[in-house]
């Protein structure tokens, strides 16, 4: 895990996407938010080697009772940390990120989901002006476009102040996510 927290500045929690470690998106923290704290957890399953924040059958099948135990350890870690807190993730990173909002949607000041796929109808919550950016390509072969659209409805629907940012690629990111990631935090 890497973890390099400033006293009295926001700390950013990045979560790496599959086959990534705490250090993926370090040098993008430090690029985006100067003096921000950084804590990037490392996901504790493998893959085939990859790391991964939970364990999956197939593409886009969770192990849900994986999922949920996951979710509650990683809400533990969170809470320990100082506020406010601001979080990120990417592709896996972004699907345990959503996973810990919908069970805690306090845990989060605000929080960014970069090519989510959410299979499943989550929990109904309350977001109340909960700042939520939502990414994605229109040709995902992996996060389809209408699960995308969905997840942004549903944050929504729940009092989230949500921003879609969509590109016509695919899974990769690209620097009109990275530019609206960066109003994350004000």
């Amino acid at each position: 895990m890497h973890a390099l927290v400033t006293p009295g500045s926001p700390t950013v929690f990045a979560f790496h996407g599959t086959g990534g470690d705490e250090h993926q998106f370090a040098g993008l923290v430090a690029d985006l938010w100067p003096g921000a704290g950084l804590v990037a957890p490392r996901g504790a399953v493998s893959e085939h080697g990859a790391n991964r924040f939970f364990r999956r059958t197939g593409e886009g099948v969770y192990d849900m009772a994986d999922l949920a135990a996951r979710t509650e350890e990683m809400i533990a870690f969170v809470r320990r940390q100082p506020g406010p807190r601001f979080a990120f993730g990417y592709s896996n990173g972004a699907n345990i990120l959503a996973s810990m909002s919908f069970a805690a949607p306090d845990l989060f000041d605000g929080i960014a989901l970069l090519h989510p796929l959410i299979p499943f109808a989550p929990p109904p919550a309350d977001f109340a002006g909960l700042p939520v950016l939502i990414t994605g390509g229109r040709r995902d072969p992996i996060c389809p476009l209408p699960l995308t659209e969905g997840l942004a409805q549903y944050y929504r629907d729940a009092g989230a102040t949500v921003t879609l940012t969509l590109h016509e690629g695919g899974h990769e990111l690209r620097h009109a996510e990275l530019l609206a990631l960066k109003g994350l935090i004000p």
